[in-house]
């Protein structure tokens, strides 16, 4: 690593990135003043000195020329080069030595030739093998103490240049993909079981649902290597597997899409049937895994042999269980595999027995590492005011937009103040001029003009040299012209009041520059975003905004608000597979957006023959958007033009009503279409009929693309490239998509992104360059990165690329640590004030919107419990408290079950289910939780499932009613020790929380003293008020009397509380089902199931549909 910087392709004199040519003319420089040094003053090296470069330039020329050489004619050389000092000023520079040895190492390693990083890296496979997969100094296990040092790259704060920043996030993306495939494979082959037979073959005596044996595995093409490579330029064979398993497996495995990535696995295992694996040994070593290689899928084959492609078509139903897979492999790696055979050793192509797939969701690295791979190859443009921000030098706030040359003076906030008063509190400090002194005119939309910006555009350099300015902002009210007399065309208008802080972000936002936004929790981030994205859309119409966040759902839920806004439906897309999940019957996909175009299309052609016919013109206009512009040009405009000369002329009131010519066309619109008051009014509404009109033909102009377009992937294509102006993706697709966008010429001026402290690093960085530069520069005029640093980070599995790398710090979080001016939201509208006093702590100056203390759901108490916070301490049950079935799979019964009879309780008295959130810390817990909920109440329609059952970390960015948490460990605190998951689960709860944990474990942890220390002010045993019923009547202000309250010292008296209310509540009804008491052998073998493991240790396999299992207190049973 020390070589590697030490020759790192950066000036050593200006600090500025170098090139592979620059790389190559300083070589050529230093070794040909080398042979000049050579020739004129060592005879002896008159060999070397008249040689071409490319036959001394390798060490092993070099060793050959400099090794018989003398110390005396070495120190004379490297003296000559200025390499060491002259004789006589050694102690200018105490660090050289003499000896023969550092003086031939010296010359040689300066001038000896350097691999190019690039070809190296272009040459290099992009799946890992067996020789990195099982290297721990390569790939470190999960458990890494902190006390050592690793060889592996840093992302800190600083990188020296684009190259070295994307190449740092290659290694360790490259690593951390390989570690999760460590995982799954070592699971895979621990589920089939491999054993050896008495034949010498392998026997699988088990089965796993994402791995499957190969019946036969064949190379079926090796293309010759492109002009100038070495390599294959493709390599294809066939896998066939027999898929005699259920049928959703199967139509798993059927469902493979082009370009998954699976892998191939040689295993020779040396244990005989029957012998027990023990996942906590080597899985290598019991079952032999001898080689792994990695494999792109191009398609399944029909009967004839022929890849299935994929369309709207059907596939076509196959026959029997053997399936043929056609399979993409690594060209280099084929390349560097046959090498090794033609040495002598084995064709590992010979010897694959099993083959893997992998979940969609996380096998996606292939694409994102040739996406930086892509971008290490082209030159990257980021934007000047960006660049040295983004590598960690310069001043961090030069990219603030008060810092921006072109920073606007004059911005339209449109509908973003509900009305005067609302403007005059978001600019606390301003002094405000009015452009108008009529009181009624001054509704929005609003246009605020910031005079001190205008003063520091005239001063120009001088502007810093003046005192503090007066900040004096002047409004002008604007009507915005009517789109038509239907009630339809008013706009869709913003109904949040927001904050000042909310203001400073939306016109920061607006303003070109990097704006970082920190939102704490239930500070209205996505209505900051959409309002955001709403007035950009609105001030700049020509500019096109790209919306990026982490997750599908975060997607999902700010594009359903964008359209809900003044936003026209036809400029909206939605790139990627989450659109199926939209909450709304409109398709913004693709292929969704073209279908709305072309029905959209149609109807407006419609409109244009009404008019046409109300018009009496001839021939046949809406036919084509073609006919309907000549009869927009030839018929309508002429008809107003006429309308507008006779009406000017007049300057009647009955002349407006007399002359319009498209009466009947607005023969359906609320009569009177002219109320007849007064000449302006009813002008007003005849330019409003036009302007609908008008707005017909510019749709139909727009859409007239798609009627020469004919096919739907190039309609598609145009839509994305020319028509939407609101593109939203994942950062996964855009890191997956990213050749296919910039190939497209897709561009845009704006980003925004939701949840950036969530997103690594690079993914982060990727979005900056999905376009092509324009004259060698960026368009990109502004960046809006909106998350909150205090939540959780992006998930890195690895605990040694976690914490030593620093490979979990988001870009977002980067920023802010390097300084970089941000707006921080300080007014939360989700939870209780005593909720939030829980992390309150944690942000600046965190406070409430008036609401929470105003609304009759926060002013009223839980009904049935008699604080809205409490945690509620849960001992042993059995002698056992937390459990670990697996590797990281850790539970607790006790929790478990205590937390699902506090649900089955609130259920009871009334609380509807989906107010309730149970949320947890592990997967292990989420499972067993999920079980317990299966066994005793899933079935009964009195009580059923809680809304959610999930982690702590998948449930960030949501919220709910009541939120009941189990943080599991008893032994240790576990990773509830990262103050951010702590924040995370304490801020999801909006009007009860209850903690269910060991409180002497918990207290006692330093880092999350600050919250414990108020849960500990309460009782640590559960108070409930039996007596009441959902919706409480008592105010949250009022003490419960202690005559109502019922203590519940432990699970069991819980268990058996719940029990008898329940049954004294079917008392007089038909039974609902039989109780068994909890930790009863009855409930834990109520039914034989074996225990849920997730996809490999410490996984998670979030589906909703899973299957109950056997509910025990898992510990290893003592030994008889």
């Amino acid at each position: 690593m020390l070589k590697f910087y030490a020759r790192f392709e950066i000036s050593d004199e200006t600090g500025d990135p170098m090139t592979d040519k620059d790389m190559t003319l300083q070589h050529y420089s230093r070794i040909t003043s080398l042979q000049k040094a050579a020739f004129a003053k060592f005879p002896d090296l008159r060999l070397f000195a008249l040689a071409n470069v490319a036959s001394v330039d390798t060490r092993e020329s070099l060793q050959k020329h400099f090794g018989n050489l003398s110390d005396t004619a070495l120190r004379a050389i490297a003296t000559y080069l200025n390499l060491i000092p002259p004789e006589g000023q050694e102690n200018d520079a105490p660090w050289h030595r003499l000896d023969k040895q550092f003086l031939k190492e010296l010359l040689i390693s300066r001038h000896e030739r350097r691999i190019s990083q690039l070809e190296e890296l272009n040459s290099m496979p992009l799946y890992p093998t067996e020789d990195i997969i099982w290297d721990e100094n390569v790939v470190p296990t999960e458990i890494y103490s902190g006390e050592n040092c690793l060889a592996l790259p840093k992302l800190n704060l600083q990188f020296l240049t684009l190259h070295d920043y994307l190449l740092r996030n290659f290694n360790l993306f490259r690593l951390e993909s390989t570690y999760e495939i460590r995982q799954d494979i070592e699971d895979a082959v621990y589920r089939l079981a491999p054993w050896r037979a008495e034949d010498g073959s392998v026997y699988f005596g088990g089965w796993a649902r994402m791995a499957h044996p190969i019946q036969s595995f064949a190379v079926v093409e090796v293309a010759k290597p492109n002009i100038g490579e070495k390599a294959p330029s493709r390599v294809r064979a066939d896998v066939t597997v027999t898929l005699s398993v259920r049928r959703e497996i199967k139509h798993e495995w059927e469902n493979l899409r082009k370009h998954d990535v699976c892998f191939l696995v040689t295993v020779r295992p040396t244990q005989g049937i029957g012998t027990k694996y023990d996942y906590k040994k080597s899985m290598v070593d019991q079952a032999g895994i001898v080689y792994v290689r990695g494999c792109e899928v191009e398609g399944m084959l029909d009967a004839s042999g022929r890849v299935i492609e994929e369309g709207p078509e059907p596939r076509p139903e196959l026959d029997g269980d053997s399936r043929t897979f056609r399979l993409l492999l690594d060209p280099n790696q084929y390349r560097v595999d046959l090498d090794h055979a033609s040495k002598g050793q084995e064709d590992v192509y010979e010897t694959f027995n099993i083959v893997m797939r992998r979940k969609p969701k996380e096998n996606n690295f292939k694409a994102v590492l040739e996406t930086i791979r892509e971008l290490m190859n082209t030159e990257c443009v980021v934007p000047e005011w960006l660049h040295d921000i983004v590598l960690g030098y310069g001043d961090p706030g030069q990219a603030h937009y008060t810092r921006m040359p072109n920073e606007i003076p004059t911005l339209d906030f449109n509908d973003t103040f509900l009305d005067m008063e609302h403007l005059r509190n978001s600019f606390p400090g301003y002094e405000i001029k009015l452009k108008t002194d009529n009181p009624q005119k001054l509704v929005r939309p609003f246009k605020v003009t910031f005079e001190n910006v205008l003063r520091k555009q005239q001063l120009g350099d001088n502007a810093m040299d003046e005192d503090e300015p007066r900040k004096v902002i002047t409004v002008e009210p604007h009507v915005q012209p009517k789109r038509g007399p239907y009630l339809y065309n008013e706009p869709k208008k913003n109904n949040i009041l927001f904050t000042p802080t909310q203001v400073e972000a939306i016109r920061s936002g607006m303003q070109p520059g990097l704006t970082l936004v920190v939102g704490p929790p239930g500070t209205g981030k996505t209505d900051v975003a959409v309002q955001i994205i709403s007035n950009l859309y609105h001030n700049f119409p020509w500019q096109r905004t790209l919306v990026v966040t982490h997750s599908n759902q975060a997607l999902n839920q700010l594009f359903e608000k964008v359209a809900e806004l003044d936003v026209d439906e036809r400029h909206l897309l939605r790139l990627g597979h989450g659109e199926e999940e939209l909450q709304t019957d409109k398709d913004f996909s693709r292929y969704g957006r073209v279908n709305y175009v072309l029905a959209k299309r149609l109807e407006l052609l419609e409109q244009v023959s009404r008019l046409q016919k109300t018009l009496e013109a001839g021939g046949d206009a809406g036919a084509t958007c073609e006919l309907a512009h000549h009869f927009h040009v030839y018929h309508v405009v002429p008809r107003w033009q006429a309308f507008t000369r006779a009406v000017k002329q007049s300057k009647s009131v009955e002349t407006i009503s007399k002359e319009f010519p498209f009466h009947e066309y607005f023969d359906d619109a609320p009569k009177p279409l002219f109320p007849g008051k007064t000449f302006d009014e009813d002008m007003e509404i005849a330019e409003s009929c036009y302007r609908y009109i008008n707005h017909i033909f510019e749709e139909l102009e727009e859409f007239r693309a798609f009627e020469l377009l004919r096919s739907g992937l190039d309609r598609s294509k145009y839509l994305l490239v020319k028509e939407a102006k609101i593109i939203a993706m994942t950062c996964t697709h855009a890191a997956l998509k990213r050749s296919e966008l910039v190939q497209m010429g897709f561009k845009y001026d704006n980003i925004l992104m939701e949840e950036s402290a969530q997103i690594l690093e690079i993914e982060t960085f990727i979005p900056l360059l999905l376009q092509n530069p324009q004259d060698g520069r960026s368009r990109l005029k502004r960046w809006i990165m909106i998350g909150d640093h205090h939540q959780l980070p992006p998930v890195v599995k690895n605990m040694a690329f976690q914490k030593y790398s620093n490979m979990e710090q988001s870009l977002f979080t980067r920023m802010v640590r390097l300084g970089v001016p941000y707006v921080e939201l300080d007014a939360q509208g989700r939870a209780r004030p005593t909720i939030c006093n829980l992390y309150r702590w944690r942000y600046r100056a965190l406070g409430d919107l008036g609401h929470v203390c105003r609304l009759p759901e926060y002013r009223a108490a839980n009904a049935g419990l008699r604080y809205d916070f409490q945690l509620i301490n849960v001992e042993d049950f059995n002698g056992a408290g937390e459990t670990e079935p697996s590797p990281y799979f850790y539970q607790n019964l006790a929790e478990a079950e205590y937390v699902v009879a506090v649900f089955m309780y609130m259920r009871i008295i009334g609380w509807p289910a989906e107010k309730i959130s149970i949320l947890t810390t592990y997967n292990g817990q989420k499972h067993l939780i999920r079980d317990v909920i299966d066994k005793r109440c899933a079935d009964n329609p009195v009580i059923g499932r809680p809304h959610k059952v999930t982690t702590v970390d998948k449930y960030q960015g949501q919220q709910n009613d009541i939120a009941l948490i189990s943080l599991v460990r008893t032994k240790a605190v576990g990773h509830v020790r990262d103050l951010r998951r702590l924040i995370v689960a304490a801020s999801r709860a909006r009007l009860g929380l209850y903690v269910f944990a060991r409180a002497n474990l918990f207290r006692n942890c330093f880092e999350l003293q600050p919250t414990f220390n108020q849960l500990i002010e309460r009782p640590l045993e559960l108070e409930l008020v039996p007596g009441e019923r959902y919706p409480a009547q008592r105010s949250a202000a009022a003490v419960a009397p202690d005559a109502l309250v019922q203590r519940m010292r432990d699970m069991p008296h819980m268990a058996r509380f719940v029990y008898d209310l329940y049954m004294e509540q079917t008392a007089r009804a038909q039974p609902q089902g039989e109780w068994s008491a909890p930790g009863t052998k009855q409930a834990a073998h109520a039914q034989e199931a074996t225990h849920h493991v997730p996809a490999h240790p410490g996984g998670d396999s979030d589906d909703e549909t899973f299957t109950p299992t056997e509910i025990v207190n898992e510990v290893d049973d003592p030994p008889t």
